[in-house]
């Protein structure tokens, strides 16, 4: 029997953290610590998958640079199967930059994801059975839309999709009605559903919007407020635990792979975003992106009490 797997379509690259040691000045240098890791949204869910226990493939592109056997060598260690990953000759590593004020809060960013204009529908058309294969398929919206939509289109596993951001979920519009689960934060909740979120009552009526594309649940990640989800008919706001934040780069990425493990052991809405939250929270309270404290067990400790149990189907 074959082992049930996620397979995550999006970018991988190099981040270039940089955190400031005190308020940032605009327009002058600033005193602060600068770190380089593995990242790309893409590649962040898949980590944090595997962390959580799931089995997880990356449909991705790697530049054939200097950094190449560095992700690879990554990959393998944090339990991340590259096999279908498109290979470039040249071209250059995605790469992002971010500056964070010295709460950990993001002030600016900047990403290079000239990689993915590779990642064509006839790279796509090469693994459809990979991807119609898997128990869920996660995708960001760092990929053209053409590919976004040729997958949308013709894989029948459960898509999960993260926007990424204002200017990105733009791609997506056309073919809301064919995701399963839309993660966006709260700018692209507004920008997607034409809703400007003021209080409860906007934030309810962006997500019945959203719904009304076709969506089967929309999980609305309101930062440090919590989160707000609307699958079908059912509607649930789930306040964040008690969280020490240090670094919030990596919680929206976390979160979504939070609400894939939830959805692969069928957690009802309100457990799923207690389980979602808490893999968010335990990924700010790192320094690192990626929080290599987290795991299925942690989280559910988080997220249900010491010792709590979930009935779940094992992915791994």
């Amino acid at each position: 029997m074959k082992t049930p797997y996620v397979a995550v379509f999006g970018s991988i690259n190099l981040d270039i953290c940089g955190k400031a040691d005190a308020p940032l000045i605009p327009e002058d240098s600033n005193p602060g610590r600068v770190s380089l890791s593995m990242g790309g949204v893409g590649r962040n869910i898949a980590h944090n998958l595997s962390l959580l226990g799931t089995t997880v493939t990356l449909l991705t592109a790697l530049a054939g640079d200097g950094y190449e056997r560095q992700i690879r060598d990554d990959c393998k260690q944090c339990g991340i199967d590259l096999s279908a990953a498109l290979r470039l000759q040249g071209g250059r590593t995605a790469t992002y930059l971010v500056i964070e004020g010295p709460e950990g809060d993001v002030a600016l960013a900047l990403c290079d994801a000239s990689a993915c204009q590779a990642l064509t529908p006839d790279y796509l058309a090469g693994h459809l059975p990979l991807l119609c294969g898997a128990s869920a398929v996660v995708i960001d919206a760092n990929p053209p839309a053409e590919s976004l939509a040729w997958l949308l289109e013709r894989c029948t596993a459960p898509v999960f999709a993260d926007p990424v951001s204002v200017t990105k979920a733009e791609k997506l519009r056309p073919v809301l009605g064919r995701i399963h689960t839309l993660k966006p934060n709260l700018l692209e909740a507004e920008a997607l559903s034409g809703v400007q979120i003021t209080d409860y009552n906007t934030l309810e009526l962006a997500a019945a919007k959203l719904l009304q594309t076709g969506l089967r649940r929309v999980c609305i990640s309101l930062g440090s407020r919590g989160v707000y989800c609307a699958w079908d008919d059912k509607r649930h706001f789930e306040p964040c635990p008690q969280t020490r934040l240090v670094n919030a780069s990596g919680g929206g990425d976390a979160m979504m792979a939070g609400f894939v493990r939830a959805f692969l052991d069928d957690l009802p809405i309100d457990r799923a975003a207690k389980l979602a939250l808490a893999c968010s929270s335990i990924a700010v309270s790192c320094e690192q992106t990626i929080n290599p404290a987290l795991s299925l067990q942690s989280a559910r400790a988080l997220a249900f009490g010491q010792g709590a149990q979930e009935n779940q189907i094992t992915v791994s």
